[in-house]
């Protein structure tokens, strides 16, 4: 079964494809960051970025703390969305 990845924060192992089409929310909740495809997107006046920011400044704590794998590296896992913790900290809201 293919995996997708979350634009948030780079978790690969989502179920479903985040946006069919590019604007049609799949409505998963993605294990490690939380963000649903569909709602969080557009409530709380959320952005990907103001919304990853948050979740990585209070910790980056898993949704689904039995999902996360002993080894978990979030460092690693941002590099799925070529991003990285520095360029997170300084990109514009």
């Amino acid at each position: 079964m293919e995996k997708y990845i979350c634009p948030i924060c780079g978790y690969d192992e989502l179920e479903k494809i985040p946006y069919y089409g590019g604007d049609c929310p799949s409505y998963e909740i993605c294990e490690c960051c939380g963000f649903e495809y569909g709602f969080d997107d557009g409530s709380e006046g959320h952005t990907f970025t103001t919304y990853r920011r948050k979740w990585i400044l209070e910790g980056a704590e898993w949704f689904v703390s039995n999902s996360k794998s002993n080894n978990w590296d979030l460092e690693k896992q941002l590099a799925n969305i070529n991003l990285t913790l520095d360029k997170i900290m300084n990109e514009p809201e």
